[in-house]
């Protein structure tokens, strides 16, 4: 008795995990994007030190563009060197993690329509008076994250010693304990480091290039660069890219 009790209690069980499994598909229903970002570059993306979970603007944006486009977002926290190195193969189908749009990039993954406008900046420590601008760092060490276009503009400066981080707030931590005498890094989370350590590092001149990020997404991959595209129109037109903007990048504004 207890035998036949328990291979009909295993096959209500059985049914129900496959009415559960049949429920959560059909709930969902969405094709899914595997999107490569680096979370440790605020405010763009990081980890909410609460829930754990990935958030920041390009986080978000990234959110609402599913939502727009009509795919569910699964991202994949990796560092940035390998992100790049991950949209060249086509490891992933789109990254979204400040990546600035060069020619170069541009010729191993497509790139979306841009959404912000960010240029390099510099930042030194508060009792510095003698560095006021990329020009006056001839000479100097400066701190740069890995395969940014921070550490590409820092190599174009004379006789200066570059010092590449795999992220960047270890740049901003040397930079603090005199291991550099400056750090080259896009303005709107150079802003976000400075406003924490105020007492301590200063940005000095304005932003010295002009670049605009874009979210790489895989050559082979044309409707999907597409959906992208038409998703970000819609969200500029709407007020949502106004209202990330207003609640991430208002000290950068």
């Amino acid at each position: 008795m207890k035998r036949k009790s328990f291979l009909l209690l295993s096959i209500v069980i059985a049914i129900s995990l496959v009415l559960s499994s049949c429920s959560a598909g059909a709930s969902s229903g969405q094709p899914k994007v595997r999107v490569a970002s680096e979370a440790a570059y605020p405010p763009f993306e990081m980890v909410d030190e609460k829930t754990k979970e990935l958030t920041g603007f390009d986080i978000e944006l990234m959110k609402a563009i599913g939502e727009k486009a009509g795919f569910q977002v699964e991202f994949q926290n990796t560092p940035f060197d390998s992100v790049l190195a991950g949209m060249a193969t086509c490891q992933f189908d789109a990254a979204i993690s400040a990546i600035t749009i060069t020619e170069e990039r541009a010729q191993k993954m497509s790139f979306s329509d841009s959404y912000i406008d960010a240029g390099q900046i510099v930042t030194v420590r508060t009792d510095n008076t003698t560095i006021n601008g990329p020009e006056d760092l001839k000479g100097k060490r400066i701190g740069v994250q890995l395969s940014t276009t921070g550490e590409i503009e820092a190599k174009k400066i004379e006789g200066a010693t570059v010092k590449p981080y795999d992220t960047i707030d270890l740049a901003f931590l040397d930079l603090q304990n005199g291991q550099v005498d400056g750090v080259v890094a896009d303005n709107p989370t150079t802003v976000t480091y400075v406003s924490r350590f105020k007492d301590k590092i200063k940005t000095v001149g304005a932003p010295f290039t002009d670049e605009h990020y874009g979210i790489a997404v895989c050559k082979k991959n044309t409707e999907l660069l597409t959906k992208i595209n038409t998703a970000l129109a819609a969200l500029e037109k709407d007020g949502t890219m106004q209202k990330l903007q207003d609640k991430w990048l208002s000290e950068a504004q």
